[in-house]
């Protein structure tokens, strides 16, 4: 995945704290410390006493990474070690490396991890021309705040007023899927979701919930809070769902995980005890994931790769031209069917 850092050793001082201190927004005190000129006199004589007061300065982290290039790109995921990611990164890796920009890349795994992240951009800005945020929800001050930087920024995954972005429809796509179950026969349908109490509220994981949901309701189906269970956006996580699906009274008879990785730990739980796939259980991911090729798995196809690749050419194209465009993209999906749904026994 190239460079990854940690934002661990940051200052306690934040940007943050200058906001409250100050009683101005994050953006503000981003745009009054830059020195730009849509900052009163008055506004920016106090946020420079809060920030020297409290001691605020640029954090060690921020400085080593913004230290080598001028010509870099941040990509900051909130799953460093997932599937998902990995292909993102990689299609950004493949059109930046040819665009002659270097590629960095940062675990953003909670709240605080992403404040200080954020931080830490607003004051690298002049060494980092640009930012891909994978997966990562952002708060309407930190929105503001990027947008009123210099730093080309393209969110995937999520998306905001202002800033550029790339996502399927996941609604749309998550009906598609259980559409297919429906028309299959089946009636009783759990949901393996994304992460407990997500701290980052990923856009992801309540969009396909809502799809999930808005198909039951559409075919008549009550849903059923007993069905709806988390595996984490893991293989293992997605067995401990299923085991727990399986252990109820009445098991469902088909069931969607909204990642493949859940999809497969789920299928691999259901035939250790000994279902049939997909005769006693049908079994729908969402990515395509390579391996769900190799296990037969019916899938929602969608290519993060090209989602990166998307990302980092706008962000290219806008320095090329010195411009700050807004894009949008809604990448494309397909339901492929293999061997792992069929009409319910």
């Amino acid at each position: 995945l190239g460079h990854t850092g940690s934002m661990a050793d940051i200052r306690s001082v934040t940007i943050e704290d200058v906001a409250a201190a100050a009683s101005v927004s994050v953006a503000t005190v981003s745009r009054a410390l830059r020195g730009l000129d849509n900052v009163a006199h008055s506004t920016r004589q106090k946020v420079e006493l809060a920030a020297a007061e409290l001691g605020y300065v640029a954090n060690p982290a921020a400085a080593k990474l913004a230290a080598g290039s001028s010509k870099t790109i941040v990509v900051a995921v909130s799953n460093i070690a997932g599937w998902f990611s990995a292909q993102v990164v990689g299609g950004v890796e493949a059109v930046l490396s040819e665009a002659g920009y270097d590629t960095q890349v940062m675990g953003v795994a909670g709240p605080e991890a992403r404040r200080h992240f954020v931080a830490s951009a607003l004051q690298m800005h002049r060494r980092v021309d640009g930012l891909v945020m994978v997966d990562i929800r952002l708060e309407p001050d930190e929105v503001d705040a990027l947008r009123d930087t210099d730093i080309r920024t393209v969110t995937i995954g999520n998306s905001y007023p202002g800033l550029s972005s790339v996502r399927p429809d996941d609604i749309s796509a998550a009906r598609l899927a259980v559409d297919h179950l429906l028309q299959l026969g089946h009636r009783r349908i759990g949901l393996i979701e994304g992460m407990p109490d997500d701290p980052m509220r990923t856009e992801v994981s309540w969009r396909r919930r809502e799809g999930f949901e808005q198909a039951l309701t559409r075919a008549g189906i009550v849903v059923d809070p007993d069905l709806l269970h988390t595996g984490n956006f893991s293989i293992e996580g997605g067995q401990d769902a299923m085991a727990r699906l399986l252990a109820l009274a009445k098991p469902p008879t088909a069931v969607f995980a909204i990642s493949d990785e859940m999809a497969m730990g789920a299928r691999g739980v259901a035939v250790e005890q000994g279902l049939r796939i997909p005769e006693d259980m049908s079994v729908v991911g969402f990515d395509d994931h390579p391996l769900a090729q190799t296990v037969a798995l019916t899938t929602i196809r969608q290519d993060p790769t090209a989602s990166g690749a998307h990302a980092a050419r706008w962000i290219v194209e806008d320095l090329r031209d010195d411009a700050c465009n807004l894009h949008t993209h809604e990448v494309d999906v397909e339901l492929v069917v293999r061997r792992t749904t069929a009409p319910p026994c």
